[in-house]
């Protein structure tokens, strides 16, 4: 099984069966991303120079989704999509992709589709601030491996209710099902408590 990871900028490309094992999420901007591909293609990486954010970080104003139930609403370019699309087709879990404004790239990122398949995607943003979005069957653990931290209380994560918890490091994470395979986790860094709610409430399900 092998998983690979790309975490630098400029163009490459990493190529691997979606039916076999894995492949990575180029480094790129929020509007270009992460593989292409299709259920019956092997994903290609896509990548582009990151446009330089504000010096400091602002809060994220609320987003709308104008088509529901498509990769249509993911931030980034058509292969961004595609990627998101085709990962949703080979999963028997729903995908969920981040809707962002302007300012935020693709910094890494990696997937796999044995043992039921997970994801992990992670954005950079303006101000240093930061968020990596895992969802499928990552975590086994107990505790859903969340950053340790203080319950909030329930908030809207995507199409689904999740909880909120303030980080000890100063992060804010949305875990959705726990512990359970799957289950879904965002954790904000750098951003306050309104803008990590935003973030995970703008979360858009992908249909297969």
């Amino acid at each position: 099984m092998l998983v690979i990871v790309l975490a630098a900028c400029g163009s490459s490309t990493a190529t691997d069966e979606p039916s076999a094992s894995g492949a990575s999420v180029p480094t790129s901007d929020a509007t270009a991303a992460p593989v292409t591909g299709t259920p019956t293609e092997e994903p290609t990486a896509a990548t582009d120079t990151p446009t330089p954010g504000p010096a400091t970080a602002t809060a994220i104003a609320p987003t709308s989704s104008t088509d529901p139930g498509s990769a249509r609403a993911c931030s980034g370019s058509d292969q961004n999509r595609d990627f998101f699309a085709s990962m949703a087709a080979a999963v028997d879990w729903t995908v969920y992709c981040p809707v962002l404004p302007d300012g935020w790239f693709v910094k890494d990122g990696q997937y796999r589709l044995a043992g039921g398949g997970w994801m992990e995607i992670g954005y950079e943003g303006p101000g240093d601030a930061r968020i990596v979005l895992r969802q499928g069957a990552f975590c086994a653990a107990g505790d859903g491996c969340v950053p340790s931290g203080r319950e909030v209380g329930e908030t809207t994560f995507g199409d689904r209710t999740g909880v909120l918890v303030a980080g000890d490091e100063g992060s804010w994470s949305v875990v959705v099902e726990r512990g359970a395979t799957p289950s879904w986790l965002l954790v904000v860094t750098g951003l306050d408590e309104a803008s990590a709610r935003t973030i995970a409430a703008d979360l858009h399900a992908v249909a297969s």
